[in-house]
């Protein structure tokens, strides 16, 4: 009888052990991203997904112990995604700035800035030039609240002949190659990724702003917030975050962690 007892104990003893030492491993973490913004995410034609911020966050999965799972979806219904809980965060080239509020915040993890992009021979050459054109954005983006701001570029949309507002960049530089804009306001690092190797296209000069991106989780998921962060920081000390950065170029030079 005390030998029974005494093995149940250890048995007892052994699986307590078991789960107090047990980690995140078997967590599916749900990743919130839009679903054509390259070089950040996007889909591909035989439904696999890709881009920077898919390949770091399955390197946070895969550092942490925890399965990924892609939730890709259209920009504008990503705080409906995120407060239904289909995914556990938005991340996806999403800007921080004038946002600070409205999410639970990673660290930022990549610099950006946003310009305009014309066709070479537009001869649209400054900002103002842009009076009486036509010029695209994408719907709930940095550049789209930008020129929606009355402290930020309103004044220069106004003077604009129109404002077309589109669902992805994708779309918005397909109808600026077929002449049906005279140009886009988008983030430096997206148009780099879309002009790619097409001629004939360049960004002015000038700049209409700057920002960070960063991982936005619910608000008060800060437990969540600080195991991604934490894996973040090993990434980068493990050379991780280097080596993802260095596939995408238009990335790379705006890469901020632990710089």
């Amino acid at each position: 009888m005390r030998k029974l007892a005494a093995f149940l104990l250890v048995a007892v003893m052994v699986l307590s052990l078991a789960a107090c030492g047990k980690s995140d491993d078997g967590r599916t973490f749900k990743h919130g991203f839009d679903l054509d913004f390259p070089p950040y995410s996007h889909l591909n034609d035989d439904g696999s997904v890709s881009g920077f911020d898919v390949e770091l966050c399955q390197a946070v999965c895969e550092k942490l112990g925890w399965k990924y799972e892609a939730v890709p979806f259209n920009w504008d219904v990503k705080d409906a995604e995120l407060n239904a809980g289909s995914c556990d965060c938005i991340w996806s080239g999403f800007t921080i700035n004038g946002r600070e509020d409205d999410y639970c915040w990673s660290k930022a993890y990549s610099d950006n800035t946003q310009k305009i992009m014309v066709a070479e021979n537009s001869g649209i050459k400054t900002l103002a030039d842009l009076a009486g054109k036509i010029v695209g954005v994408q719907t709930a983006t940095a550049a789209y609240d930008l020129l929606n701001d009355e402290e930020g570029q309103k004044a220069l949309c106004d003077t604009f002949a129109k404002l077309d507002v589109y669902e992805t960049y994708t779309i918005a530089f397909n109808d600026l190659k077929a002449g049906a804009i005279d140009a886009i306001a988008i983030d430096v690092t997206s148009g780099e990724y879309l002009m790619g190797n097409v001629t004939g296209y360049k960004f002015l000069d000038e700049v209409l702003g700057s920002e960070q991106y960063g991982i936005g989780f619910r608000k008060g998921d800060t437990e969540l917030r600080d195991k991604v962060n934490s894996a973040l920081d090993e990434l980068v000390k493990d050379g991780t975050y280097d080596k993802i950065g260095k596939k995408y170029p238009e990335i790379y030079n705006y890469l901020c962690l632990g710089k």
